[in-house]
């Protein structure tokens, strides 16, 4: 009761109110915007692995030789390893798109139709009959960015230049070759909408001159993050010759910018809801040398230096916790609606908040790790805490004779 009569300034002791306000609100932001920052980065990481990893396989396995020629048995050893999920034959091949005077490259991935089929992130983001078009010769599935760059659309064509082709008394030509475009698919990642084509298995051997071969076999395991584990049972089931690329190998770059950025992020942020304690500090200090006389009266009174420390401590502390859960409430409810909110911001300033082009997401993430959300309340509510130590302890060694001598 004491505590909370101390906190409702009278109207000559406003500033000490006014301080009061500031730490909270500093307080709340400060959580809130910790939430934030956080939930967007485990969102931003999750969408890229998700699309990276649902796309590409989780362990790429390659001939030490060259092209891999026995990949139908290989893939079937693979399959039967415990913890793989998935293994396919694939050929891989850089190659220019072009239509009209507009071109740009691309990687054709050529794969079997039932092995595309068994892809649900692909797979369930193909329009409507792509799969059963996408056979014979001629036809091939695209991304929706790239359909958008070179204005192609469902049932067009698509023209596939690669560098090395035929081979003439002149010397090796490129191989030239207009196809079909079968279906188009939309993954909202623009690495993978942008620069990807996929080829019939067969036809994308032909088109690379492979023979009977292919550029690998990629499996996916069942936990992605474990699938490290698995390296020597998939080794042992490839054979000799073979050499195994993990997922991790080929994005590690962006694994570790993406972890990277995350911790510092944390602690530069953290420093908000420092500052904000500080904050506490100060008013507290000024509030226990605006109250001495009304300490000194109730410690004559009979009041305990532990009371009297109970008193100012439940004032600070308060003030942390209330700030605390608006900032928990307030970055609950941002993540929640953030792509809604994005795009008001958007259309209010007219920019691109959010650019697809740089970040490979079409829409802002946000992932709450209930984990991390009670780790930055704890740390808020220990730093309030803290803060509220010194000025509670000066307050309970205040000597009533001193504090009255001049009253």
């Amino acid at each position: 009761m004491i505590a909370a009569r101390y906190l409702r300034a009278k109207r000559q002791e406003s500033f000490i109110s006014v301080i009061s306000l500031f730490s909270l609100i500093g307080i709340a932001l400060g959580v809130a915007t910790l939430i934030i920052v956080m939930s967007v980065m485990n969102g931003f990481r999750i969408e890229m692995l998700k699309s990276i990893l649902g796309i590409n396989g989780h362990v790429t396995i390659q001939s030490a030789a060259g092209n891999l020629a026995d990949y139908d048995a290989v893939a079937q050893r693979v399959r039967q390893v415990q913890g793989v999920v998935y293994a396919a034959p694939i050929v891989d091949g850089q190659v220019m798109a072009s239509r009209g005077n507009a071109n740009t490259g691309v990687l054709v991935r050529g794969m079997r139709r039932e092995d595309v089929a068994r892809l649900p992130v692909l797979a369930d983001k193909l329009s409507p009959g792509a799969l059963d078009n996408f056979r014979g010769e001629d036809s091939v599935i695209i991304g929706q960015g790239l359909a958008n760059k070179l204005g192609l659309r469902l049932g067009g064509e698509i023209t596939l230049l690669a560098p090395r082709g035929n081979v003439t008394p002149f010397g090796v030509t490129p191989r030239i070759k207009t196809y079909n475009i079968a279906g188009i698919f939309r993954l909202g990642n623009t690495l993978y909408d942008n620069g990807f084509v996929f080829m019939p298995l067969a036809e994308a051997q032909m088109y690379f001159n492979l023979g009977d071969a292919v550029s690998g076999v990629e499996a996916m395991v069942a936990d992605p993050e474990a699938n490290l584990a698995l390296l020597p049972a998939i080794s042992k089931a490839a054979g000799p010759n073979m050499r195994l690329i993990t997922w991790q190998e080929l994005n590690g770059s962006i694994i570790e910018v993406l972890a990277v950025e995350r911790n510092t992020m944390f602690l530069i942020l953290s420093l908000i809801i420092l500052v904000a304690a500080l904050n506490i500090v100060s008013g507290l200090i000024m509030l226990v040398k605006d109250k001495s006389s009304d300490v000194a009266i109730l410690r004559t009174m009979g009041a305990t230096r532990g009371a009297v420390m109970r008193i100012f401590f439940i004032a600070g502390a308060s003030i942390g916790v209330v700030g605390t859960l608006l900032g928990l409430v307030l970055g609950v409810l941002f993540c929640a609606n953030i792509e809604t909110i994005r795009q008001f911001l958007s259309h209010i300033t007219g920019t691109t908040l959010f650019d697809p082009t740089i970040y490979f997401l079409s829409r802002m993430p946000a992932h709450m790790d209930p984990g991390e959300v009670i780790s930055v309340v704890a740390m808020a509510l220990v730093l309030t805490f803290l803060a509220t130590l010194y000025p509670s302890w000066r307050a309970a060694r205040l000597d009533p004779v001193e504090a009255l001598r001049y009253e």
